[in-house]
C-alpha cells in the first residue's frame, strides 16, 4: 500500500514574552528584542499537522482527518487560543514559549494520541514569514 501524507491546518491567537528570568532586562532585550516586552505581545499562529502512513485498505484513509481536527482542537487550540502562554499554559511556565518550543510541545501533545505506525510532523507559523517544523527528531 502506498504511504501518503494527510494535512490539517488550524490556528490560534496567543500572547507571550520571550525572556529568561535569571537574565537582566538589558540582556533579554539584547537577545530577544521587542519580543521580551514585559507587557507581552501576541501572534496569530497557524499550525499545520501532517500525518504520514499507509493507506488503510478498508477505509482508504491514512488517518481520519475528522479525528485529527478534534485532536488539534482539544490539544492545541483549546489549550493555547487567546491565552497568555507564559502565564496560563502549564508547559510554558518554565519553558520559554518560542516558536520552536511551541512546535515541540504541540507535537508531543498530539503524538501520544496517534498510532505509532504514523509519522507526524508539526509546522508552526508565528508570522507568515517565520515558521518552524518538528518531526520528533
Amino acid at each position: 500500500m502506498p504511504r501518503i501524507t494527510g494535512y490539517r491546518k488550524a490556528h490560534f491567537n496567543a500572547a507571550h514574552r520571550l525572556y529568561k528570568s535569571d537574565w537582566s532586562d538589558e540582556k533579554n532585550l539584547a537577545i530577544f528584542g521587542k519580543c521580551s516586552n514585559p507587557h507581552f505581545h501576541g501572534h496569530n499562529y497557524e499550525i499545520i499537522v501532517a500525518v504520514t502512513g499507509d493507506i488503510d485498505p478498508d477505509t482508504g484513509y491514512v488517518f481520519d482527518l475528522g479525528i485529527l481536527k478534534r485532536l488539534i482542537r482539544s490539544e492545541i487550540e483549546d489549550a493555547f487560543d487567546h491565552k497568555n502562554l507564559n502565564v496560563q499554559v502549564e508547559e510554558f511556565k518554565t519553558l520559554n514559549p518560542t516558536a520552536e518550543n511551541i512546535c515541540v510541545v504541540s507535537y508531543n501533545k498530539l503524538r501520544k494520541h496517534l498510532p505509532s505506525s504514523l509519522d507526524l510532523e508539526v509546522t508552526l507559523y508565528e508570522t507568515p514569514r517565520n515558521f518552524v517544523s518538528y518531526s520528533g527528531e
